[in-house]
């Protein structure tokens, strides 16, 4: 029989609150491990004390998400080639097997020109999987205001709700890059545009990560709670639990409009029965 798949809680998940609110919802909830996301918060960024977490709460570190996103350009420095060649490290140090990465910003150049490169000899040199994240353009009805209901109308249509400009290097489909691994974002998907299905697919078995949450489409990044959106939440999960999958699943889902702690801890709880109920193996 084929072990479990184990499923994680993203220490994003919380937010609002610190990483260690992480470790405790997901030790009391029943999750496998949480996924480290190093961002400006110090304990983040600080290896001996989420050792120190994991040890505590009995929660290992799965995978590390290195500090790529706009709010965290200058954690660990502003050279991005160090900063994922840290992030590969610090999940060396705390038993991680995964280090998720988004494609390079276009700016990045030097860090862009090297990307592929850099992950395959990260990985080359030793256990751990650098998986490149999928991401999505930027809709040009995020800046200039088109509400929701606007959209909804250019979808009914037929209507596509905003040109996208890809940010990123070669673009916002990992695949584009060759890599060897691969994490695949429901959330982006769904923003995106992007067939999930058709994404995983071509992905085969250099899909390794899964971020399990949902989306409805709309231009902002939204992380729903999965079941709640549009995205084939269950399709992805089922096929993965009948394949030959042997990455982790990270619920990486916002709780930031939680009115108090049961709620997001209810949140965060349906969020692990979705997950359980359709991974069984």
């Amino acid at each position: 029989m084929r072990p479990a798949i184990k499923v994680g809680l993203s220490t994003a998940s919380v937010y609002p609150l610190r990483t260690e609110a992480a470790f405790d919802y997901a030790a009391r909830l029943g999750y496998d491990g949480v996924e480290l996301m190093v961002w400006a918060e110090s304990v983040s960024q600080d290896v001996a004390a989420i050792a120190e977490l994991s040890k505590r709460y009995r929660m290992p570190v799965l995978s590390v998400h290195a500090p790529c996103l706009l709010i965290s350009q200058r954690v660990w420095g502003a050279n991005p080639i160090l900063k994922l060649e840290r992030s590969v490290r610090v999940a060396e140090q705390l038993g991680a097997q995964t280090v998720v990465v988004h494609p390079p910003f276009r700016w990045q150049r030097r860090y862009a020109e090297g990307f592929a490169d850099q992950v395959a000899e990260l990985e080359a040199a030793g256990e751990v999987m650098v998986a490149v994240e999928n991401m999505f353009p930027f809709r040009a009805d995020r800046f200039f205001g088109a509400g929701q209901t606007s959209i909804e109308r250019m979808r009914k249509r037929g209507g596509n709700p905003g040109p996208g400009i890809s940010a990123f290097a070669p673009s916002y489909d990992p695949l584009d890059g060759g890599h060897a691994h691969y994490t695949l974002d429901l959330s982006h998907t769904a923003t995106a545009g992007t067939d999930a299905v058709d994404m995983a697919r071509r992905m085969g078995g250099g899909l390794v990560h899964l971020h399990l949450c949902d989306g409805s489409g709309a231009s902002a990044d939204e992380h729903l709670v999965p079941g709640r959106g549009t995205q084939p939440s269950v399709e992805i999960c089922e096929t993965l639990a009948a394949g030959e999958f042997a990455g982790h699943v990270i619920l990486e889902v916002t709780t930031s409009g939680a009115r108090n702690g049961a709620e997001r801890e209810a949140l965060l709880a349906e969020s692990l029965q979705f997950a359980r109920a359709h991974l069984l193996r």
